[in-house]
């Protein structure tokens, strides 16, 4: 039975009893920020469990995309070394909302997994596990299925207990088994449950379907209580049910996988060994990675060096490293993406519309490591040439931690040439990585004199006063009001410097991107000045800056006002993130997610995740739709709500992110985020949205910059200044510039094209010839200086001389400069321009270097012509070999 069959056998079986077919939610979870990726098919309906998203059905069937790659769940390094373990893998389910029980479940499970018409495997192969206390289902097994006693075996909580968290609904798990040593007509074997779990571990017994019985809910105390409404939920594994049906002891020998293997078998040119032995744990890494790598990419989520996509390039990375091992020094994976597709793209049509994009992807982030692996390379031929039978594990984890080089491979290539590697001193060195950064992350700087003061004026405060235990709690007052009547509850001051804590606070404290806010704090015959807003132990905003006049503690009412102009500023440029983040997702799609961002008075910056830059004409269409949304004027909103409440309206939220109970919900038009910034009360306050710069900031993360309101409009002044000016310059009209500039540079093209000319004829003027050795020497005298278009004759000697020739460029104009060409071959044996340069500038002092086949530099003599051309030939001689 095919796998595509038995996914469409499952839905069809559960469909007809009742349940409603549910597609497959993505494998980034949309409303769980607590989960990295999608690894269970309950996972889309855990809040339908807990009662907070009903729906309009009952009975539920699936076939869910599952990753287990990263965090509590992660399969990555066993992948390809077992018959079961893989990234990702399609889970079958079909799931009862307070509907059907135990009866119908089991009923339902043994009729698909028996019946003929069905999966149709032998009852006498099948045993079956449940909870020890669960008397119901062991009898039910036995009256449905007329499954004996000794074939029903009681386990404990670690193998038939589920439960959702530490309290919440749990409940007692059965589990079908099949008996991968039976022949048709063979007795079964009676086991204890002893017996039966080592046989199981053993890989006799595999489980190919497991029931949820959600009937409990677990108090704080360990507490079980009977939930009102028990439900059901099923996981059965279609790569194990496939090997099963298709008579393979191992997943990977099964119809999901074998064509991916047969491609890297013609795309290594050898034979899969069969199995996770040798080279064989390659072809089925690179079997597995290609179908998590493409189901990610799929569903949004982009190689980077954060959260899920810090684990999609950790999977990419690691097939590379097998690739490798394999032979391959150019992309794999991305070859494969095709045959994925073919093999999945009518269960999943999307893989059929992104395959394009997938590829691109995949195939510019191996390209990426491949230059990682030459960069480690590089320093291994360095290490190698040295003589080094032993290279040391700090050169190995400089290797590991500067070049990204795997340390599996530092070995191998290490092997080759009969040199080892210290792990043990590689150990070592990442332990004591860990250790400071483990160190910096926990570091932390004791506060003198009072709980609220800032690091830069630590040792500055002299005086405290007030409340500086943080009892008495803080309003913030800025969301709605810029200046309040307030009392001073705590501080410090000195040296013309204070610190305060008010009641009332109007001040924005950094935060969220957003910096903090500027002003004034006024009192009885003193100022305080604004500059910082940091937070003391208790979370208050704590205002600091400079100081005029003395604070008395018995005068301690004060107004504070926040900079009304700069606060504005800042708004406008908080509000468009939000709508330049909606409108990049919608213009480049749903992987796109913010990663970091600045949000200052005079600009935005805003990092998200994407693959590569975008193209100016997208980013202005962007750019007018953001404008489009500020002239719509839709009116913001903001509300305080619970976290899930927040996440069904639509919020989205962030693996790394961690939130409370509550959260503020901020609503401009369509976009909606959490948010405990301060923004515009209308789209139309932003004003003017304008980019000026776009920029990559690491793998997979880009980044813009904006100006929006008035320094927008300072922009496009200050453009229409310069444009004018240029005119100006060139004696031509602002509307005739296009046409003035395309004359200047047809007119620039045919000094070019005579200029090269001049060069070509003139580069051979003044040509001398050597015999130097087994190659010929040429020294030439040429006033070009400019480097480029000394490459260019360089380029036309190398087309004229085939073999074994140099060519030596000096400049009477520039007495102690030089530039050097060598032919093809040359370059290739190791003889190139730039070993030559070496050469030179070691005997005569100098620097200077390039490419293999052209290179150039200075000598530290008063004329290159006149004391060192005479020495050139011998030099080339000795270099070359006679």
């Amino acid at each position: 039975m095919r796998s595509t069959d038995i996914r469409r056998s499952f839905l069809d079986f559960f469909v007809a009893r009742g349940h409603t077919e549910v597609p497959s939610s993505s494998l980034e979870p949309k409303d769980d920020p607590t989960l990295l990726f999608t690894n269970a098919g309950m996972v889309q309906f855990k809040r339908t469990f807990l009662g907070q998203d009903p729906r309009s059905y009952v009975r539920a069937a699936t076939c869910q995309k599952c990753v287990r790659a990263g965090g509590k769940h992660n399969d990555l390094e066993q992948v390809g070394l077992t018959r079961r373990h893989h990234t990702f893998f399609e889970m079958l389910g079909n799931f009862s909302f307070g509907d059907y029980f135990k009866r119908d479940a089991i009923a339902f499970a043994w009729e698909f997994v028996t019946s003929p018409e069905w999966l149709g495997i032998s009852a006498e192969r099948l045993r079956v596990t449940v909870h020890h206390t669960d008397d119901e289902a062991r009898t039910l097994w036995q009256e449905i299925a007329g499954l004996p006693p000794d074939r029903v075996y009681a386990l404990g909580d670690t193998d038939n207990f589920w439960q959702m968290g530490d309290t919440g609904p749990c409940g007692p798990c059965t589990e079908i088994f099949v008996d991968m040593e039976w022949t048709p007509g063979s007795e079964p074997v009676v086991f204890s449950p002893a017996e039966f779990e080592a046989q199981a571990d053993a890989g006799r017994f595999l489980e190919i379907w497991n029931l949820v019985f959600m009937q409990f809910d677990r108090s704080a105390d360990g507490t079980l209580t009977p939930l009102p409404r028990p439900s059901v939920d099923t996981g059965a594994g279609l790569e194990r049910i496939a090997a099963v049906l298709q008579g393979k002891a191992d997943n990977f020998h099964t119809d999901l996988f074998m064509p991916l293997i047969a491609q890297v078998e013609t795309l290594v040119g050898a034979k899969y060994p069969g199995g996770p032995e040798g080279t064989g744990i390659s072809y089925r890494v690179l079997a597995d990675h290609a179908r998590a790598v493409c189901f990610l990419l799929l569903d949004g989520v982009y190689p980077s060096n954060e959260g899920r996509g810090f684990v999609l390039r950790r999977i990419l990375r690691r097939a590379v490293r097998h690739a490798w091992l394999l032979g391959r020094r150019e992309p794999t994976l991305a070859t494969m993406i095709p045959t994925v597709v073919s093999l999945m793209g009518d269960a999943y049509p999307g893989l059929r519309e992104q395959r394009a994009k997938i590829v691109e992807v995949v195939q510019r982030e191996e390209e990426n490591f491949y230059n990682t692996i030459e960069a480690g390379l590089a320093r291994l031929d360095v290490l190698f040439a040295s003589g080094v039978k032993a290279i040391p594990g700090d050169e190995a984890f400089k290797l590991f931690d500067t070049f990204g080089f795997p340390i599996d491979l530092t070995e191998l290539i290490a092997a080759e040439r009969g040199v080892t590697v210290d792990i043990a001193g590689f150990e070592r060195a990442m332990t004591a990585q860990r250790e400071r950064s483990r160190a910096v992350r926990t570091v932390s700087v004791p506060l003198q004199g009072t709980s609220m003061a800032h690091p830069r004026l630590l040792g500055a405060l002299t005086v405290g006063f007030g409340d500086r235990t943080g009892v008495t709690p803080q309003q913030f007052v800025g969301y709605d009001d810029l200046a309040a009547e307030t009392v001073v509850v705590g501080g410090a001051f000195g040296s013309g410097r204070g610190e305060l804590v008010l009641r009332e606070n109007p001040f924005y404290a950094g935060g969220g991107g957003q910096i903090s806010d500027t002003g004034t704090v006024t009192g009885d015959g003193w100022v305080l000045r604004v500059e910082e807003v940091g937070r003391d132990d208790a979370k208050r905003a704590v205002v600091s800056g400079a100081l005029e006049g003395e604070i008395r503690p018995d005068l301690v009412h004060a107004v504070a006002t926040v900079d009304e102009s700069r606060r504005r500023d800042i708004e406008r440029h908080h509000s468009a993130t939000h709508l330049v983040h909606m409108e990049l997702r919608r213009a480049l799609g749903s992987h796109v997610r913010q990663q970091g961002s600045l949000v200052e008075p005079g600009r935005l910056r805003f990092d998200f995740s994407h693959h590569g830059p975008i193209e100016p004409a997208q980013l202005a269409d962007i750019e007018a739709a953001v404008n489009e949304l500020v002239l719509a004027n839709a009116e913001m909103t903001t509300r305080e709500m619970p976290l899930d409440q927040a996440l069904k309206l639509g919020a989205m939220a962030y693996f790394a992110d961690k939130y409370g109970d509550m959260v503020r919900v901020v609503q401009i038009g369509d976009s909606i985020e959490l948010c405990g910034g301060t923004h515009v009360r209308s789209a139309g306050q932003v004003g003017l949205f304008r980019f000026t710069a776009q920029a990559g900031v690491a793998a997979g993360v880009r980044r813009i910059e904006a100006v929006t309101g008035r320094h927008a409009y300072g922009g496009v002044k200050e453009l229409d200044r310069r444009i004018h000016a240029i005119a100006e310059t060139l004696r031509a009209h602002p509307d005739q510039l296009e046409r003035k500039l395309d004359g200047l540079l047809a007119e620039r093209e045919k000094l070019e094209a005579k200029l090269a000319e001049a060069i070509k004829g003139g580069g051979q003027a003044d040509e001398r010839r050597f015999d130097a050795g087994s190659a010929t020497l040429f020294v030439t005298s040429t006033v070009v200086d400019d480097r480029g278009q000394l490459g260019t004759i360089a380029d036309e000697f190398r087309g004229q001389k085939k073999s074994a020739s140099i060519l030596v460029l000096v400049n009477p104009t520039a007495p102690t400069a030089l530039a050097v060409a060598v032919t093809d071959d040359l370059a290739a044996s190791g003889k190139d321009a730039n070993s030559f340069i070496k050469l030179v500038t070691a005997k005569f002092g100098g620097r200077g270097g390039g490419r293999p086949t052209f290179a150039s530099g200075t000598l530290s003599v008063p004329s290159v012509e006149q004391v060192a051309v005479a020495e050139f030939p011998a030099i080339v001689r000795e270099w070359v070999g006679a």
